[in-house]
C-alpha cells in the first residue's frame, strides 16, 4: 500500500493550485490530509469520488480552521472520528482507520508559534496523545500515526538549528516529547531509509526565496510500531509537489 500524509494548508486553497490533476496521477492508495480548514459539504468531492477515492472528514467546531481528511481507495474495516479529547476533537485533530489488523492513524499536532497559550496547549495535547495511543496500542499493537507532528526532531531535520532553538517546534521539550514517543516502539520511516541531511516537508511562507534555496523543517512524519518494521517497502518527501507551504511525505507498507 503506498500513503501519503500532507498538510495541504487549506484544502480549498490547494485545489486551486492543482491538487486535483495530482490527484489524477494516482499519488497513493491513501492519502491523508491535515490542515483541510473546510467540511466536507463545502468541497465538491464529487470530483475526488471519481478518481475512486472515499473521503472522510473531520472538521473543526471553528469554520476554516484545522481540520484531517482520508481519501482511500481501500474501504477501511472501521473510522474513528476523533480520540476522545474534548478540546482536540473541538479543532477537529485526529481520524483513525482500521484495515485488518493495522490501524492508520491521521493527526495533525498542534501548533505553539501564536503565543504561550497555545504552546501550553501544545504541550497538553503531546502527553495526552501519548497516553491515547499507549492505551489503543494494548488492543491494535500494529499503528501508523502519520501527520503534521509541527516538530522538528533532530538538529538534520531543520535548517538552522543553532537559529531556532527557541523557536516553537523545535524547543527542547518538544524534541524530548519525540525522543520519548521513538522510544516508546515507534520507527520514524523516513529515516528508517534516508539517514542525509537537506530533507524537508515545510518551508516558512514569509521568506518565499526559502523553498527555492530550500531552508526547510522536516515536520511531516510516518511513524509506525516496531511490530511493522519488516512491512516497511520505501518512504520519501516530495518538495516538488507545491500546493502547500508542506509537501506530501510518502512511505510504502505490506498492509
Amino acid at each position: 500500500m503506498r500513503l501519503i500524509s500532507y498538510n495541504v494548508n487549506g484544502i480549498r486553497s490547494a485545489l486551486k493550485k492543482g491538487f486535483l490533476d495530482w490527484l489524477k496521477s494516482d499519488p497513493a492508495d491513501i492519502i491523508c490530509l491535515q490542515e483541510t480548514k473546510a467540511e466536507k459539504e463545502n468541497v465538491d468531492h464529487s470530483l475526488i469520488d471519481a478518481l475512486g477515492y472515499q473521503n472522510y472528514w473531520y472538521s473543526a467546531q471553528k469554520k476554516g480552521y484545522s481540520g484531517v481528511a482520508i481519501f482511500t481507495r481501500r474501504q477501511p474495516d472501521a473510522l474513528f472520528y476523533g480520540n476522545g479529547l474534548m478540546q482536540s476533537d473541538a479543532e477537529g485533530r485526529v481520524i483513525r482507520a482500521d484495515y485488518g489488523s493495522v490501524t492508520l492513524i491521521n493527526a495533525y499536532f498542534p501548533s505553539g508559534t501564536s503565543g504561550d497559550e497555545r504552546q501550553t496547549y501544545k504541550y497538553q495535547w503531546l502527553d495526552e496523545f501519548y497516553d491515547y495511543l499507549q492505551t489503543l496500542r494494548q488492543t491494535r499493537p500494529n499503528i501508523i500515526v502519520c501527520g503534521d507532528y509541527n516538530i522538528a526532531h533532530m538538529d538534520i531535520d531543520i535548517h538552522n538549528p543553532k537559529g531556532n532553538k527557541k523557536s516553537s517546534g523545535f524547543l527542547p521539550e518538544e524534541r524530548a516529547w519525540l525522543t520519548k514517543f521513538v522510544e516508546s516502539g515507534m520507527i520514524d520511516t523516513f529515516r528508517h531509509f534516508q539517514p542525509d541531511p537537506h530533507h524537508y516537508s515545510w518551508w516558512s511562507q514569509r521568506f518565499p526565496s526559502v523553498r527555492k534555496e530550500n531552508k526547510g523543517w522536516r515536520i511531516d512524519y510516518f511513524m509506525v510500531t516496531e511490530s511493522l518494521k519488516s512491512r516497511l517497502k520505501g518512504a520519501a518527501i516530495h518538495p516538488d509537489i507545491q500546493h502547500s507551504d508542506h509537501c506530501p511525505v510518502y512511505v510504502e507498507i505490506d498492509f
